[in-house]
């Protein structure tokens, strides 16, 4: 019952998922000018069933929810149909024997896979589509939460003027002088001690005085006991200056590797600042 429950709540995506990663396979290596493709719109498909799993299992789903859920569902057939479609022009396993039969036989699976790349494409837009919509829709409730939520006094710490602060330069200079000494392994710094020492302000100056230096500069906040999900999403963030529709859905597992592939062979700074709290 509770299968047919989850059948029901995310419509044709699990066999579609598992259609386009056979795709991915060695069985398609020939099919390679629009694996990127397809690898893009299975990362966000596993995204959305991940999502959709979720709000199965919610007794009572609100009305945006269950339209939510509608759309993907109705969507995920539409695409079935449409993928079986053009993979079915993919196996064909015609054998022409003549020349001009082969010259004819190339040109027509060109145009083929020229279609496929164009139908995945036009799937992603599709499924672009539901889930902005969907984000349209929500961003009047993320407002009102953020409006509705407090700051933490202590947190302000970060934007203390180091005017303030005796003999800065001289260890804000030297942990740069680390940061930037070449290295064939990521650095790790750590600034510690007791409170109102200034480690703060420390970070923050290294950070501005030297993040223009990297691709990929970020800045994020962790609490004591942090959402490991909500800090990855705000790397991720900050790091490819994208928004990704679905991205509340990702799992910590897929979030880590958006960041890892977006990072490859890319210069990141990473500022870590932990909000101070009181023993």
């Amino acid at each position: 019952m509770a299968a047919l429950a989850v059948s029901v709540a995310t419509g044709a995506l699990k066999p579609l998922l598992e259609k386009l990663i056979a795709a991915l396979g060695e069985e398609y290596k020939r099919f390679k000018e629009v694996r990127g493709k397809i690898r893009s719109l299975a990362d966000e498909l596993e995204a959305i069933h991940a999502f959709l799993l979720k709000m199965s299992e919610k007794e009572n789903p609100d009305e945006q929810d269950k339209v939510w859920m509608k759309d993907v569902r109705e969507l995920s057939y539409d695409m079935e149909d449409s993928f079986d479609e053009f993979m079915l022009r993919v196996d064909d396993k015609s054998n022409p024997e003549s020349l001009i039969e082969k010259l004819k036989a190339f040109t027509t699976k060109a145009k083929t896979r020229h279609k496929i790349a164009k139908a995945i494409e036009d799937l992603m837009v599709k499924v672009k589509e539901v889930a902005d919509r969907n984000a349209r829709y929500r961003r009047g409730e993320i407002i009102s939460v953020r409006n509705n939520a407090t700051v933490d006094n202590r947190a302000l710490a970060i934007f203390e003027d180091a005017s303030k602060l005796v003999g800065i330069d001289g260890p804000r200079d030297e942990l740069i002088e680390q940061l930037m000494t070449p290295a064939q392994k990521p650095k790790v710094l750590s600034i510690v001690g007791f409170g109102g020492l200034g480690k703060t302000t420390l970070a923050n100056q290294i950070y501005e005085k030297i993040k223009e230096q990297f691709k990929c500069p970020a800045f994020v906040s962790v609490s004591r006991n942090p959402d490991l999900a909500n800090v990855l999403r705000n790397i991720l963030f900050q790091v490819s200056n994208e928004l990704h529709p679905n991205i509340q859905a990702w799992e910590v597992q897929l979030l880590i590797r958006k960041i890892h592939d977006f990072l490859k062979n890319r210069r990141t700074l990473l500022k870590i600042f932990q909000t101070p709290f009181k023993n």
